[in-house]
């Protein structure tokens, strides 16, 4: 479910989109969002092969949240990567654009959808912006548990991103094709994905 496909997201949905963006465009947010997004922007400068990193943020930063949000994240996502099929077997996640664009495409069949390889997914572009003026619906994904998504960057710039998951962060799990699992959060701490040969 997307959040653009207006008959399909329930009112209770948009609702707690409405809820996290306020929270998230709020000026006392924002502020918390800048050192962190800096951190974060420096992991992924320092690994030039790398396309993207992020860092989980601790929920009392948005303030009082609905109890489905257990966790919430920064990424960035290089600019003019393609970072591949994935999917969370265990939550139900949440996306805003915050600054740039990318295109959050996501399994056409919005259904649960067994593959081996990326090529037997049908993808539907979700074009995000990050204007504050812009609609909820170019702002923001909303991404079911166990729906294949793929963040595409253009060139120019990278992609900056909050999301918010219903599971804490040390138990996101992601699954690429053919079932292959890793946690966010290892026990190294390894924070940014490197590039697929």
């Amino acid at each position: 479910m997307n959040v653009k496909e207006k008959d399909t997201v329930t009112r209770e949905e948009r609702s707690l989109l409405e809820t996290l963006d306020k929270s998230v465009r709020s000026e006392k947010v924002h502020a918390q969002i800048l050192p962190i997004l800096e951190r974060v922007r420096t992991q992924l400068a320092r690994r030039p092969n790398s396309l993207m990193a992020w860092e989980p943020i601790a929920l009392e930063t948005f303030g009082a949240l609905p109890s489905a949000i257990r966790s919430g994240w920064v990424f960035i996502l290089r600019a003019g990567s393609d970072t591949g099929a994935e999917r969370h077997p265990n939550s139900h996640q949440r996306m805003m654009s915050f600054d740039g664009t990318g295109d959050l495409k996501t399994d056409a069949k919005s259904a649960e959808n067994e593959v081996q390889t990326e090529s037997e997914i049908v993808w539907q572009s979700n074009l995000l912006v990050s204007d504050p003026q812009a609609l909820l619906e170019r702002r923001w994904v909303s991404i079911p548990q166990n729906i294949w998504h793929r963040p595409v960057i253009p060139k120019g710039a990278d992609w900056v991103v909050v999301s918010f998951h219903t599971v804490p962060a040390a138990e996101l799990i992601e699954e690429r094709p053919g079932a292959k699992q890793m946690l966010y959060l290892s026990e190294q701490g390894e924070t940014a994905k490197t590039r697929r040969d």
